[in-house]
């Protein structure tokens, strides 16, 4: 029997990205929430934007999720608990949150005080939908083991899934930005599963990076943004699947560098670090229009 994964890959791919247009064009006819301008933001040129593009990608990667063939059911319910429900509660951050309160560790220390944030309530909502997704997930996963290390493997891949979604949401600040690094981040996801004869995996990885890609020109053009529903819908997808794919150790692994990355946005800020290293400087230009001087 040959290789499954390229057809499971293939088919994510192509459904994501024709529901993600399909998805973005109507949105931009009739928003799912509000008015046009409830979703217009100004950009880091002082320009208008839509933050459609985030609803979008959080309605193509549902649907691609439930219509790609090859997805166990539970594989299939947990996409659409990470990737939709991150995405919800992003999008209730884009039009509810205030900026007074800024960043994981203000967030937290705000709940802390027992001051409610719109930020707040995407943390905790991200961090249960997470460990729910990692639960479905998990249950399908062939070398489980005991109930210990079932319960371990839950609390790691939500973390995974939560720390994904927060952490993609860190690079949404310049055009293309995040959804680059959602590319760079998937695609050795996605080879791993096509040369492993992962179907599952394949079709699962394939979803949001197709989405992606057909959502980068608008975002490259300086049209549109991910925002925090997009951004955080295509972390949590992310991590999912990588929790799906990775073995224990690498998802640790991969959960450090997350929490290390997330850690140092607190003190630095990523875009001068990328502005002043000429490699990712010039990943992070392409296709983009020339930097304000």
């Amino acid at each position: 029997m040959g290789n499954r994964s390229w057809p499971a890959a293939l088919s994510g791919a192509v459904i994501g990205a024709v529901a993600a247009r399909a998805a973005y064009s109507a949105f931009r006819r009739r928003p799912p929430v509000g008015e046009e301008k409830t979703w217009t933001r100004t950009n880091h040129r002082g320009e208008s934007v839509t933050l459609l593009e985030g609803p979008a990608y959080v309605a193509a990667t549902g649907a691609a999720a439930a219509l790609t063939p090859g997805l166990p059911w539970r594989l299939r319910a947990a996409a659409v608990l990470a990737g939709v429900g991150s995405g919800v509660l992003g999008g209730y951050d884009d039009i509810y949150g205030a900026t007074a309160t800024k960043g994981f560790k203000g967030h937290l220390a705000a709940l802390a005080r027992r001051e409610v944030t719109s930020g707040s309530v995407k943390i905790v909502g991200i961090g249960a939908a997470g460990l729910a997704a990692a639960a479905l997930a998990g249950s399908a996963r062939r070398d489980s083991g005991s109930a210990g290390a079932r319960a371990a493997d839950v609390l790691i891949d939500g973390a995974l899934i939560a720390g994904g979604a927060n952490l993609a949401n860190l690079f949404d600040l310049r055009p293309g930005r995040a959804i680059k690094v959602g590319l760079l981040a998937g695609a050795p996801l996605l080879a791993a599963s096509l040369s492993g004869s992962r179907p599952a995996a394949a079709g699962l990885a394939a979803v949001p990076l197709g989405a992606a890609v057909a959502l980068l020109p608008e975002d490259l053009a300086e049209r549109a943004m991910l925002g925090d529903a997009g951004a955080n819908s295509m972390g949590a997808l992310l991590g999912l699947a990588a929790s799906v794919r990775l073995s224990r150790r690498a998802r640790l692994g991969l959960l450090g560098v997350v929490a290390g990355l997330t850690a140092a946005s607190e003190k630095v800020s990523f875009t001068k670090v990328i502005a002043g290293n000429p490699v990712l400087n010039r990943i992070d230009m392409i296709g983009r229009r020339p930097a304000q001087r």
